[in-house]
């Protein structure tokens, strides 16, 4: 395996990018010299065979680990683990179209719509011919649209808020008792006057 790195220049670490940056460019210096007279042309056409055998072998390999954290992704994401989804994907460090694909259906389960529907955009970009992206950005603009109208006519919920600060450190229970509190004080006050009378 080391073998096939040091063939295309590169480290067992370096990614698609850096394998396939590495590749062109030996690809283009090989395919120039291998026109060379005598053992410079026919190493240079060697070294070509072994360029794209290493290159295709890599590639191959490296996809292959790549579907494989895939679809533990994919897993997390269905088990309802959208945190170790998000750290699994912060892990890959080839970011293609299944990358931000997925990276878009964590942010749609967290309600982040817009930021879902960019993400697919930049799948879509990486890779214009999946239908699988396409379809799903379609669907997210069909939700979006559909959410919007509803919203606009009256018939849909307002969106959930955040709570205040207050009411996440349980401020409405202190308000609560706060309100019942002073009016217990007053109807008292109120009865100790109305008792002198």
């Amino acid at each position: 395996m080391q073998e096939l790195y040091k063939i295309l220049g590169v480290s067992e670490e370096a990614s698609l990018e850096e394998i396939e940056l590495s590749y062109k460019t030996l690809k283009e210096k090989y395919s120039k010299e291998r026109f060379l007279e005598g053992e410079k042309g026919n190493q240079a056409a060697k070294n070509l065979t072994l360029l794209e055998n290493a290159y295709q072998e890599i590639i191959a390999l490296k996809r292959a680990d790549e579907d494989k954290d895939y679809k533990e992704i994919e897993k997390l994401i269905r088990n309802g683990d959208l945190a170790g989804a998000q750290a699994k994907l912060d892990d890959v460090t080839t970011r293609d179209g299944n990358w931000h694909y997925l990276q878009s259906v964590v942010f749609y389960k967290k309600n982040w719509i817009n930021e879902s529907k960019k993400q697919l955009e930049i799948a879509m970009s990486k890779e214009p011919k999946n239908k699988k992206f396409s379809d799903a950005y379609t669907k997210l603009n069909e939700k979006i649209a559909y959410n919007q109208t509803q919203f606009n006519s009256g018939s849909a919920t307002p969106p959930r808020q955040e709570a205040e600060p207050q009411q996440q450190m349980g401020g409405t229970a202190m308000d609560g008792c706060c309100s019942w509190c002073a009016t217990m004080c007053c109807m008292n006050m109120c009865l100790n006057m109305c008792c002198q009378c």
